[in-house]
């Protein structure tokens, strides 16, 4: 061994104490305001039904549509890989996927839908509605047909329709708790904020159910739909979502973008409202950057344009629909929406070809990070825990299992979810 080092210091102990005592309000407010992952799964996609339209069976009905689908456009693996350009290594390996996925959890989230897929109705028809939507939700969580993640989207906060989104909530909410009590799935979307005090005001009725039910406070999470240029960049040119998050005190859990209301706003014309247009680019960017760390996930919106018709017609549907979505994960936009039953082949091909492209190369980075082994890149802690994410990401939609990515890294779940920094917890992406 080589000589010891003298090791010297010029500052007295007071003086490190000094400046901890001065950042402690700092360190508290960057654990409350940036806590990290939530250890949760996060679904892939949100299907939206209007509420007069949902039943029991429209679950496993998205299923069996999208697996005839399959059947008539793309019957096998080759034929579905040269649709949408997968790589012919995979092929088989995402076909099977995807199919079996469309048998066993064709839906990952599911809202039940209030706003704009609803419209206007009497307040008796909206009444009877919100209270099936609440009955059918507790049976199917109760007999195992329910989506991982499921819920209603309200009408939002603007004074015109106001009231009618609390009652719906309330009708919705109680019937629930008469049923049973909450789902750990349960899902809240509140649409068409604008105004962090919209956000303030929802927080108001979700803390007076709770009161009312007794329940623990916090337990009644939302998801907050960005479809207002306000949304993002206020009137004092400030980020209005940042301030939205802030406004949740908690409640929050996903910032949901909305391809037209926004594209709209913006006075996008028609024929260019996409999930690729620079504005919707930007928004999502700003979300991005405003939900960072604060454990509130980004999703991205969805396409209008549906897989129906003649073969050639909803191939080429396919491909937009899958191009899309792999635009969006490589910009880490791991959620979006979809509107109709043959949009679930593309998403979970373009999820499953996402993830298994990039299992090897992700999985021997990270173990190499563990084993501090190098190789042709340098990773650091960062880099290690995005990596994990990417493979846990892949584990929980299906893409992967977990038993191929212990083989790869010589990690367990539990090691992978320490790497990714997430707080294990439960399912619910609607808590706090």
């Amino acid at each position: 061994m080589g000589q010891q080092e003298k090791v010297a210091t010029s500052l007295a102990g007071v003086v490190s104490e000094e400046i901890s005592a001065s950042l402690t309000a700092v360190d508290a407010e960057l654990a409350r305001r940036y806590p990290g992952d939530p250890g949760t799964r996060q679904p892939v996609h949100t299907v939206y039904v209007p509420g007069d339209t949902f039943t029991a069976g429209t679950i496993r009905s998205w299923g069996d549509q999208a697996l005839r689908a399959l059947d008539e456009h793309a019957p096998d693996a080759a034929s579905f890989a040269a649709v949408l350009g997968i790589p012919d290594e995979l092929a088989a390996p995402v076909h099977e996927r995807v199919r079996a996925k469309l048998e066993r959890e064709p839906v990952e989230d599911l809202r039940i839908d209030f706003e704009d897929g609803y419209g206007p109705r009497s307040d008796a028809e909206e009444d009877e509605a919100a209270a099936r939507a609440a009955r059918l939700v507790s049976e199917a969580y109760r007999n195992g047909t329910a989506a991982p993640y499921m819920g209603i989207r309200m009408k939002c906060m603007e004074a015109a329709v106001r009231d009618r989104g609390i009652r719906t909530t309330d009708i919705f909410l109680t019937g629930l708790m008469q049923a049973g009590g909450l789902p750990d799935g349960l899902v809240l979307t509140l649409p068409k904020a604008t105004y962090p005090e919209q956000v303030t005001a929802f927080v108001r009725l979700l803390e007076a159910f709770e009161r009312a039910h007794g329940l623990p406070a916090g337990r009644l999470g939302f998801e907050i739909q960005i479809e207002t240029s306000q949304s993002i960049l206020a009137a004092d040119g400030t980020a209005a979502v940042a301030r939205m998050i802030d406004a949740a005190r908690g409640r929050v859990t996903g910032l949901h973008y909305g391809t037209f209301d926004y594209s709209a706003c913006v006075g996008v014309s028609a024929a260019y409202q996409a999930g690729d247009h620079p504005a919707a680019d930007h928004a999502k960017a700003v979300m991005q950057v405003a939900a960072a760390g604060t454990g509130v996930r980004v999703s991205d919106g969805s396409t209008n344009v549906l897989p129906v018709g003649p073969a050639h017609q909803v191939h080429e549907a396919w491909r937009l629909h899958y191009g899309l979505t792999r635009r969006a994960l490589a910009r880490a936009y791991y959620q979006g929406w979809d509107m109709h039953p043959g949009h679930l082949p593309t998403r979970y091909a373009a999820v499953y070809t996402f993830y298994r492209e990039g299992l090897e190369r992700a999985a021997a980075r990270l173990a190499a990070y563990v084993a501090k082994a190098g190789g042709d890149v340098m990773d650091e802690p960062a880099t290690a825990k995005a990596l994990s994410g990417y493979l846990l990401r892949g584990i929980d939609c299906g893409a992967l299992d977990t038993a191929e990515v212990a083989r790869l890294t010589g990690l367990t779940r539990a090691d992978l979810d320490a790497f990714a920094s997430r707080r294990r917890g439960g399912l619910t992406a609607g808590q706090a």
